[in-house]
């Protein structure tokens, strides 16, 4: 397992892209968009920031309850094509949650655009979805076919997942705070840490697949 990817959203205050680059960080997803209607302020200054510190960058888009295809649109609007695209499925705090069949038809709308289907980012919410749906096996969701960012704060070795994935790419084992150390970057102070499951090489392949950048 590598340890060397954070995401970041307009509620981490970055004092130097720079010095993350330097702690070993090799990728940074950053949040894009939340709905059909909110755009993070910070992505554009912090992705131009982010990629002239030759780090990889990534973008997600939080979902919640509504259009699905309309919030890929958006999300792909402000994200672009050639960029690593993942869909946060998670609770929304700030209205209706996003439904398993809102998310399914999301992944399939940026598939549809892109060519590509994106990750999966998501904790106890996808559990919980695939058990309610009485899921056993990928080919009952198209969100099997999505690359899988689970997030379990846990001082396991490995995190626990639905079935219907093989393996985990992307664990987020701390938001900071919880979850086992270590919590912080240099240049960011404590933020969300991800462990990728290969080698630096396997990453840099990874990204590059998934980003869909011209070769």
């Amino acid at each position: 397992m590598l340890n060397a990817v954070i995401d970041i959203s307009h509620h981490n205050t970055i004092r130097s892209f720079t010095d993350v680059q330097q702690a070993g960080i090799m990728g940074i997803i950053h949040k894009a968009t939340q709905g059909t209607g909110y755009f993070d302020p910070t992505f554009n200054t912090n992705r131009a920031a982010i990629e002239a510190a030759g780090l990889l960058f990534g973008a997600y888009h939080f979902g919640v309850g509504g259009d699905p295809v309309a919030q890929a649109d958006f999300f792909l609007s402000k994200a672009g094509n050639n960029t690593l695209l993942v869909l946060d499925f998670e609770p929304n705090t700030q209205g209706p949650d996003m439904s398993m069949a809102e998310a399914e038809q999301f992944v399939h709308r940026i598939r549809e655009v892109t060519g590509r289907y994106p990750g999966l980012y998501s904790g106890h919410t996808i559990k919980e979805a695939v058990a309610a749906a009485g899921i056993t096996s990928p080919d009952q969701t198209e969100l099997s076919n999505c690359w899988l960012w689970i997030a379990q704060y846990t001082t396991a070795a490995q995190p626990v997942i639905p079935r219907i994935w093989p393996s985990w790419t992307l664990w987020q084992y701390t938001d900071g705070a919880a979850g086992s150390p270590p919590y912080d970057v240099n240049g960011i102070g404590r933020c969300d840490r991800d462990q990728f499951y290969g080698t630096a090489d396997d990453l840099n392949a990874f990204w590059a697949t998934n980003s869909g950048a011209p070769a």
